[in-house]
C-alpha cells in the first residue's frame, strides 16, 4: 500500500483551495482619546489570530474609557489593561491568551500586543504603540512581540507622539496605585501634591472600526459541494462545501498548520465562522466572496440544512443545503473537462497525473492495464476504526471506509481491485483510494463508474488507458 506523502502543512488541502494570496486588506480602527484620534490599519494577513482577538475586545466595548497606564518616552506607551469606572480604576477582564504571531518588526508607529515575560503565548487584552524603531529590542524578546497594526496617517502619528510627551509619574511607590502604575502619563499640570483625578489620565474613550463592513450575504444557490470534486448540490458530513456571496471576509487565505490546535482544524479564521444546521463548521478558506468549510460530523441528513456565515459578529441569512449520509465524489477539477469529457484526476505511483494527452497543461501519461493508481475523494463517510472522526482532524494513519467503494472500468464495467479505501494520512477529510486497473481493460478513454453501497456517485467520469 502506498500513501501520498505530505508535510504537516498537508492540512492546507491544496486540492480544495483556490490559489492562495495573503491580502493585507484589514480594517481600520480609530483610537479616540482625550488628546486626539489615532487611526490604525490592522494586519490580519500576518497576525490573524491576534487581530481577531483584538476585535473581539473592540466589538465588546471593552476598551471604552480605558487608560494609558504606562509610558516610556521615545520607547512605547501602553493601554488596554485598565478602565476608569465610578469609584476608581478597575482592571479590564481578559479573555484566554492568544498564540504569539510575531512576523512584522516593531518599528515606529506599530501597534503590538503586550505579554508576560518568558511566555510568548500570554498576550490577552493589553497593547502598546512603538514610539521609535524598537526592532532590535522587541523583535528578539520572548519570541518577538506580535505587531498587528500600523498607524495609518501623519495626523495619527502626531497624536501618538503627543501622548508620548505627556509627563510620567510613579504612583506605585507613593502608595496610590498598584505596581503596574510606576510610569503613568498624567495631564493637566498634575503634581505629586494631590491624588490624580479622572481628568488627569490619558483616556481612550473608545476604539471603533471605521470601515465597518455590511453583513455577510450568501448568494442565491451560493452553496455547493467542493467544485474540484463535482460541485454537487449535496454533501456528507466530513465533506467540504463552498459558500459564495459578498462581505464574507476581509482577508484571503486558507488555513495553515499554525491554525490547528493539537491536530484539530479551526472553526474561526480571521474573524470568520460558519454553521451547518446549527453546528460549527471547520473553516478551510476565507475571502470576501468565497468561504470553504468542512461539514461537521454530527450534522444529520436533511434536504434543507441551514448554512450561515458570521463575520466579525454579523451573521448572514441562512442558505439551505442538502446533507446526505454518503455523498462521495472524486477529485476531477473543472479544467480536466475537455470536449464534454470530465477526466478524473488519477495519479501514477510516481506522482504524475494520468492523461491521454488532451488535458491542457498536463503531460501525456495514460494508465496501463494492471497498474495501481491513486484517486482522491470526499464524502465517502465514516471509517471502521471506532472513535475516528470524519471531520476536523488530521488523519494520522490508516482508516478504512465503513462502506466499501467499487471502481468499474470501461463499457464492460470491469472491477478494479481496491487495495486501500480510507482517509488520506496527513489530510483533513480527504479520502484516498489505491486501485488496480483491470488487466483486461481496453485502451482509450474509458468510462469510470464509481459505486458505494450499491449506488453510483453523481459524477460521470473518464480515464485514459493505453
Amino acid at each position: 500500500m502506498r500513501f501520498l506523502r505530505v508535510s504537516a502543512l498537508g492540512a492546507c488541502i491544496p486540492l480544495l483551495l483556490p490559489p492562495l494570496c495573503q491580502i493585507a486588506s484589514g480594517q481600520t480602527v480609530q483610537f479616540a482619546t482625550n488628546l486626539g484620534n489615532i487611526n490604525v490599519q490592522l494586519l490580519p494577513a500576518s497576525a490573524p489570530k491576534t487581530v481577531a482577538n483584538f476585535l473581539a475586545y473592540v466589538n465588546g466595548g471593552t476598551y471604552t474609557n480605558s487608560i494609558v497606564h504606562r509610558s516610556v518616552p521615545a520607547f512605547i506607551w501602553q493601554g488596554g489593561g485598565y478602565q476608569l469606572q465610578t469609584g476608581g480604576i478597575a482592571r479590564i477582564p481578559a479573555n484566554a491568551p492568544v498564540v504569539n504571531e510575531f512576523g512584522i518588526s516593531n518599528t515606529r508607529g506599530t501597534l503590538a500586543m503586550a505579554k508576560l515575560g518568558n511566555d510568548p503565548n500570554s498576550a490577552t487584552n493589553e497593547w502598546f504603540f512603538s514610539e521609535a524603531d524598537n526592532s532590535s529590542n522587541l523583535d528578539n524578546q520572548d519570541g518577538g512581540f506580535t505587531v498587528f497594526g500600523k498607524v495609518a496617517d501623519a495626523a495619527s502619528l502626531a497624536v501618538m507622539d503627543q501622548i508620548s510627551n505627556v509627563p510620567v509619574f510613579d504612583l506605585y511607590n507613593l502608595g496610590i496605585l498598584t505596581a503596574d502604575f510606576t510610569a503613568v502619563p498624567l495631564t493637566g499640570g498634575y503634581s505629586y501634591a494631590n491624588n490624580p483625578t479622572p481628568q488627569n489620565f490619558v483616556v481612550v474613550t473608545s476604539i471603533a472600526i471605521l470601515n465597518s463592513q455590511a453583513p455577510p450575504v450568501i448568494g442565491a444557490n451560493g452553496v455547493i459541494a467542493a467544485s474540484g470534486f463535482g460541485g454537487a448540490r449535496a454533501a456528507a458530513p466530513g465533506s467540504f462545501i463552498e459558500i459564495y456571496g459578498a462581505n464574507l471576509a476581509s482577508t484571503t487565505r486558507g488555513w495553515a498548520g499554525t491554525d490547528f490546535v493539537n491536530g484539530t482544524a479551526p472553526t474561526t479564521l480571521d474573524g470568520v465562522s460558519a454553521t451547518v444546521n446549527g453546528q460549527p463548521a471547520f473553516i478551510n478558506y476565507v475571502s470576501p466572496a468565497q468561504v470553504n468549510v468542512q461539514v461537521p460530523a454530527g450534522v444529520s441528513p436533511t434536504t434543507n440544512a441551514p448554512v450561515v456565515v458570521t463575520y466579525n459578529g454579523q451573521a448572514s441569512a441562512a442558505a439551505p443545503f442538502a446533507i446526505q449520509a454518503l455523498a462521495g465524489s472524486l477529485y476531477a477539477p473543472p479544467n480536466f473537462k475537455v470536449s464534454g469529457k470530465q477526466y478524473v484526476a488519477a495519479y501514477h505511483l510516481n506522482g504524475t497525473v494520468v492523461s491521454g494527452g488532451n488535458i491542457p497543461g498536463v503531460a501525456t501519461a495514460p494508465a496501463a492495464a494492471g497498474e495501481i493508481l491513486e484517486f482522491y475523494g470526499l464524502g465517502f463517510g465514516p471509517v471502521t476504526q471506532s472513535g475516528t472522526p470524519v471531520a476536523g482532524q488530521l488523519a494520522a494513519g490508516q482508516a478504512t471506509l465503513a462502506t466499501a467503494v467499487q471502481f468499474l472500468f470501461g463499457p464492460d464495467k470491469l472491477p478494479g481491485a481496491v487495495s486501500y479505501g480510507g482517509f488520506a494520512p496527513g489530510f483533513v477529510g480527504l479520502d484516498q483510494f489505491d486501485v488496480a486497473v483491470p488487466a483486461q481493460a481496453p485502451s482509450g478513454d474509458l468510462a469510470l463508474v464509481v459505486t458505494q453501497g450499491g449506488n453510483n456517485i453523481a459524477q460521470t467520469l473518464v480515464i485514459s488507458i493505453k
